[in-house]
């Protein structure tokens, strides 16, 4: 009927033969596509939903006893509401993974007769396609649905054939994470279909049927896997082995980013539970940062038996009305940065007069939190790094990828990125999680390699890695490990000198489960060269290659950037993005280098096309003519840094005056005019819009 094509979905499923207490009631076999308002979410999904929300009625017979609800969700992001008869029996599972899910349905909610099912949308409303069914109503307890079959999985290092901590997935046939007895103990950490384990051992039982066991460590690891047909009383047991694929000597792991709900008060994950995913994701230099808390690893570690596998540090999310800043090293009863100050001037003095700190980061520039997102149009313009508030950025890190915030155009940050190192802000790039969960958002999914001494994870030199870090000895990874050389010396953080050429010797590196596809090298951050890339097979090295660098004109820097097809597997599932742009997305791997210097003009330094540019504004604003004819041998950068310049003069883009002086500039002049002119003028209107 098309009058039935309400905003509320009403599928009404009614029994005419007579329901038995002890049989499952199969309320509906129909996946269900529900979206509570506005456009939709993902162009993954139709245009057009099934309902705002799932109401379902059903024949039944009263329950005395506890049953359980079993369901089946897909993509969801916002909260949705799960009641029976009007009694809430819980709500689905903020996730984005195909899962099972289990609600108890207590003694007496089931009536004799018809009874109702609803499922919606609650909370502030925002656009979020789901899909939710095969919904069945089961007689017994969860207890004795999953006790069908007993599992024993042993994970052992391949080389050493030593238990290992990892992560272990369970999906069934559809590839839908299952449901299992499993729960969190002090050495192994669950959710759905996911188990870390800081031995590598775990037994549970599981219902009959036909699953697949995949295990894996993290980036650096393979993955091994068994497919399983258990029938209802086998015990099985199964033994899984791991290699290091990716060789990443010379480097530590690191996540700048990770939270607990002990003590940040959301996501799922508690202290105890982040200690497992550490050593199960084989983070190396974990960083604590829950809001605006200074939290110890050490102890709880130790206890857990886990401190063996990472050297943690602790640090503080400074989590502001004007932006998120992850700072550290700091104390555990140390001074806490004053998170409260009105704007950065205050923000940043509070924040470098808290004691041991070295390292700011200026975290998801691109999302809002409290109204306000730092790099805005309204507030930032990206092409030269300006702060259109006049706010200086006291940073020295910024966050180019995080695996929770992921951004609809990854590039983006890169960009901003490159930006503020032309203005002379010179930041370490930063991959990191954000993560708050068990497995919704995987910890050190995205992460940063750090140049430090790796033979032992336990005794990390803290202090000379720190420093590292804040000198942009690092590399970013999310699913990809890229490296760069420079006359077979130098590297990221490094300044070249000068020499007649420049050779430069590049490497892309991943596990066997990931694909690398294309290489780019920037340069000042301009695109100067581009190759596709046919992967190897095989975990290890995917790509290497050498190219030589033409003359340049002056001192610049050079990022090599990776990319390949997102991580789609339920074993290391990329999340879509947080604060998506468009519905259209497609996940990338990524693996980058942190920016390496051309010392060109010999002078010892890290001469940026800011500073070019001030010394040619200083000699020639008053003659535009000459000033365009001198910036022919500079490069895009210098030439929009220029134009920044003669901005805050009072000479505006579009100024009839720099208009005709343009007219008789290179194309290289005008064209990095034109692209400041488009970037203001767009700046402009978000700033009248707002």
């Amino acid at each position: 009927m098309p009058a039935l094509h309400f905003l509320t979905l009403m599928l009404c499923l009614i029994f005419s033969q007579a329901v038995l207490a002890a049989d499952p009631v199969i309320i509906t076999e129909q996946l269900v596509h529900l979206r509570h308002s506005g456009d939709r979410e993902w162009t993954s999904f139709p245009e057009k939903d099934q309902g705002k929300e799932l109401s379902l009625r059903f024949n039944a017979k009263s329950n005395s006893s506890e049953t359980i609800l079993f369901l089946r969700q897909q993509d969801v992001k916002q909260t949705w509401n799960v009641e029976l008869n009007g009694k809430s029996l819980g709500k689905l599972v903020r996730h984005e993974q195909d899962q099972q899910l289990l609600l108890s349905i207590p003694p007496g909610t089931v009536k004799t007769g018809v009874n109702e099912l609803r499922i919606y949308q609650s909370g502030k409303i925002i656009p979020d396609d789901i899909r939710v069914g095969e919904i069945v109503l089961l007689p017994e307890p969860a207890s004795e649905f999953l006790s069908e079959t007993q599992l024993l999985i042993k994970v052992v290092d391949k080389e050493s054939n030593q238990p290992v901590p990892c992560r272990i997935t369970i999906v069934n046939a559809e590839g839908t994470l299952v449901a299992t007895s499993a729960q969190s103990n002090q050495s192994q950490a669950v959710r759905t279909g996911v188990i870390y384990t800081r031995d590598g051992k775990t037994q549970f039982e599981l219902p009959a049927g036909e699953y697949t066991v995949y295990a894996g460590r993290g980036f650096e690891y393979g993955i091994d896997q068994r497919q399983l047909i258990l029938k209802k009383g086998d015990q099985k047991q199964i033994e899984l082995k791991i290699g290091r694929e990716v060789d990443t000597s010379g480097y530590v792991s690191c996540d700048t980013h990770i939270h607990t709900l002990t003590h940040s008060g959301h996501g799922d994950c508690s202290m105890e539970e982040r200690m497992l995913t550490l050593a199960g994701e084989q983070i190396e230099f974990p960083i604590a940062t829950d809001h605006n808390k200074q939290i110890n690893y050490q102890p709880l570690a130790r206890k857990l038996k886990v401190r063996q596998y990472f050297t943690p540090v602790i640090g503080n999310e400074v989590t502001t009305r004007w932006g998120h800043f992850n700072v550290f090293p700091v104390r555990e009863e140390g001074p806490v940065p004053d998170h409260k100050l009105p704007g950065w001037d205050g923000i940043f003095e509070s924040i470098l007069t808290t004691p041991d700190v070295q390292a700011v980061i200026l975290n998801h520039a691109r999302d809002i939190h409290s109204n306000y997102r730092p790099f805005d149009s309204k507030n930032h313009l990206s092409l030269t790094g300006e702060n259109l508030e006049g706010w200086r950025l006291q940073a020295n890190a910024m966050e180019i990828i995080n695996s929770e915030a992921t951004q609809t155009d990854f590039i983006q940050l890169y960009h901003d990125w490159f930006g503020l190192l032309n203005r002379g802000v010179l930041l370490t790039p930063v991959g990191c999680s954000d993560s708050h969960d068990v497995s919704r958002y995987i910890v050190g999914q995205a992460r940063t390699y750090i140049q430090a001494e790796d033979k032992d994870p336990a005794k990390i030199d803290t202090a000379q890695t720190i420093q590292n870090f804040v000198n942009g000895k690092v590399l970013l990874s999310y699913g990809l490990f890229t490296q760069i050389k420079v006359n077979d010396q130098y590297g990221p953080g490094e300044l070249v000198p000068h020499t007649k050429e420049w050779e430069l010797r590049l490497t892309v590196a991943g596990p066997s489960w990931v694909t690398a596809e294309q290489i780019q090298l920037y340069a000042n951050g301009v695109l100067i060269r581009s190759e596709q890339i046919k992967s190897q097979k095989g975990g290890g090295i995917k790509w290497q290659g050498t190219w030589k660098l033409k003359q340049r004109p002056h001192d610049c820097f050079l990022v090599a950037v990776a990319t390949g097809p997102g991580v789609s597997a339920p074993y290391w599932q990329f999340a879509k993005p947080y604060q998506p742009d468009s519905p259209e997305f497609e996940s990338q791997v990524v693996g980058s280098t942190g920016a390496v210097w051309i010392d060109v003009d010999d002078d010892g330094k890290k001469t940026t096309a800011f500073e070019y540019a001030e010394r040619l504004v200083k000699q020639h604003a008053e003659d535009l003519n000459k000033l365009f004819k001198q910036l022919d041998g500079y490069d895009q950068a210098v030439v929009m840094q220029v134009a920044s310049l003669l901005r805050t003069r009072g000479l505006e883009p579009f100024d009839p005056k720099l208009t005709k002086a343009l007219r008789s500039a290179s194309k290289t002049v005008q064209l990095g005019f034109a692209l400041y002119g488009e970037a203001w003028r767009a700046s402009q209107i978000a700033r009248n819009t707002n």
